[in-house]
Formats: C-alpha cells, sequence, structure tokens
C-alpha cells in the first residue's frame, strides 16, 4: 500500500516527540493509522494462524491471566498432546480461562473497549483483518493498560489480532468456546457478484455455530437494511440458530453497546441514519438417534 511507509513515518516521529513516560501510555492517533475500509478476505494476506485451537498463544495476548503450563497439564487438546512425545510436550504459559467473546471486523475496536469494563472477568478478542487498524488497536490496548497499571487490571481482559474469519475461524477456538459474537456494521458488498465475501453466509453459520456454546449469541448490526435482511434471513434458515426475542435484545446492555459505541455506530448516529440489529440464538443440537 503506497501510504503506508509514509503513515509509519509519522506515526515513529510522533512517538519520537514524546518523552518514554509519555510514549507508554499515549493513546494512538488513528490519522496515523488510517486505511481502506475494505479488504479482500479471499486474497491471499501475509497471516500466521494456528494449527488449531490448542496451538493457539493466548498467554502473550492476556498476561495478566497467563500461568506457567504444568508438564502433564501442557496443552488443553488431549489428540494434540498425544501427537508429541513425553520429552516434546509443549513448555510455556497458557491462560487461566478461555477467550468468551469475538468482536469478528472489530475495526478501530470502539465495541471492545466499551465492552471490556462491562464484562471485567470475560475475555475478550477483536479480530480484524486490515493491518493498520489491527496495530492501532493493539496499540490502544497497550497504552490503556499502561494507564491502568497494578494494581488496577483494567482492560487486561481485551485484546485483537490479525486474522482473516472467513477462513480460519476454527483455527483459533474451540467447539462450544464462544459466549457471544459481534458482527457489526460488516462490509455490505453490495453488488451481487460480491455477496460471496459478505461475512454471513449459511456456511459460514455453521462455523459460528460450531465454536459457540448453545445459548451463545451472535449479534449483527448494521445500516444497510438490505445486508440486514440477508443476514437475518441466512441465520433464520439455519437449524443451529432461533431468533433472539425483541423483548431479550432490548433486556442485553451489549446490544445498547453495539448500537452506540462502535465508531461506525456513532457516525450513523451523526447523520441521523438507522440502524438494524438481529440477535441469533445458538440452540441445542438434536440427540443423535
Amino acid at each position: 500500500m503506497a501510504g503506508e511507509p509514509a503513515k509509519r513515518q509519522k506515526r515513529e516521529a510522533y512517538r519520537q516527540s514524546l518523552t518514554t513516560e509519555e510514549q507508554n501510555i499515549a493513546l494512538p492517533k488513528k490519522k496515523f493509522y488510517r486505511q481502506r475500509a475494505h479488504a479482500n478476505p479471499f486474497s491471499d494476506h501475509a497471516l500466521t494462524y494456528p494449527r488449531g485451537p490448542a496451538d493457539m498463544d493466548w498467554a502473550s495476548l492476556y498476561p495478566a491471566h497467563a500461568v506457567e503450563k504444568t508438564g502433564e497439564g501442557a496443552g488443553d487438546d488431549e489428540s494434540h498432546d498425544r501427537d508429541r512425545d513425553d520429552g516434546e510436550k509443549e513448555k510455556g504459559k497458557t491462560i487461566t480461562k478461555p477467550v468468551e467473546i469475538a468482536d469478528i471486523g472489530c475495526g478501530f475496536g470502539g465495541l471492545l473497549f466499551a465492552l471490556a469494563p462491562k464484562l471485567p472477568e470475560t475475555l475478550i478478542v477483536g479480530m480484524e483483518i486490515r493491518t493498520s487498524v489491527t496495530e492501532y488497536v493493539q496499540e490502544k490496548v497497550r497504552a490503556l493498560r499502561a494507564q491502568n497499571a497494578a494494581p488496577n487490571t483494567a482492560y487486561q481482559n481485551v485484546a485483537c489480532i490479525r486474522a482473516n474469519t472467513m477462513k480460519f475461524l476454527p483455527n483459533f477456538f474451540a467447539k462450544a468456546q464462544l459466549a457471544k459474537i459481534f458482527l457489526c456494521f460488516p462490509d455490505p458488498h453490495f453488488k451481487q457478484r460480491k455477496h460471496k465475501a459478505r461475512i454471513v453466509s449459511y456456511t459460514l453459520n455453521s462455523e459460528y455455530a460450531f465454536v459457540l456454546r448453545p445459548g451463545g449469541v451472535v449479534y449483527t448490526i448494521t445500516d444497510v437494511e438490505d445486508l440486514h435482511v440477508w443476514m437475518r434471513g441466512h441465520f433464520e434458515k439455519h437449524p443451529s440458530f432461533e431468533r433472539v426475542s425483541e423483548e431479550d435484545e432490548a433486556a442485553d446492555e451489549c446490544v445498547e453497546v453495539m448500537r452506540m459505541e462502535t465508531e461506525e455506530g456513532k457516525k450513523v448516529e451523526r447523520n441521523g441514519g438507522r440502524k438494524f440489529v438481529a440477535c441469533f440464538r445458538r440452540v441445542e443440537d438434536p440427540r443423535w438417534p
């Protein structure tokens, strides 16, 4: 990207203008991290992703919740452990609790930073495909943690990774691991030939159903009515999901946060636009005959 080196130089020049102490706590400036709104999910991005959930290094993202792995407990996936000899057990750190909330396409992290203090005991991850935007969120996480250093533990429960969830979602999360998935103002891909790139489809909904626990919820919001109808239709016809009632939506504080705290939500609010919300609950799988 032509403008990226210049932006990096400006970011570095800005950091150098600060004292060391200021560098540790200064929030990043969006103007140095702006990037085009669209990314092709079918491109071969230079991504790093785990072979499977047992290989994901969550401990480095949530250091306040990290502990040393014990010999026999290294790796949560038994089949993954059996692939190694006893002398090759993976060492290092693991986290004391699993990540339970994923914000897919988290953008500049407005939802993440609003949810973090409301759900302090829950680990939340943002997943974003754009490089500069991911770096912005990661820098903001680092700065907020520095501003709220020990004994305060604010924002230790939130992190961001660069990922293409349309390709690699099951590589990060085990079956029934997540309690909530947020799909906030996804790219509408207006042209019909681009609909295959939409973040909601019958096939992708099956992957969401795999990583969500029964009773878990997918939250969707958009300002494009056509996309709202598309997402609603694909979830309603999927046997693993049921629509959350309007009463339950109104009682869910996460819905209000999603409406008001994302960057896109704030922009729609400023412009007097409409927001279309629909939530879908993961149902129990039917018993095998």
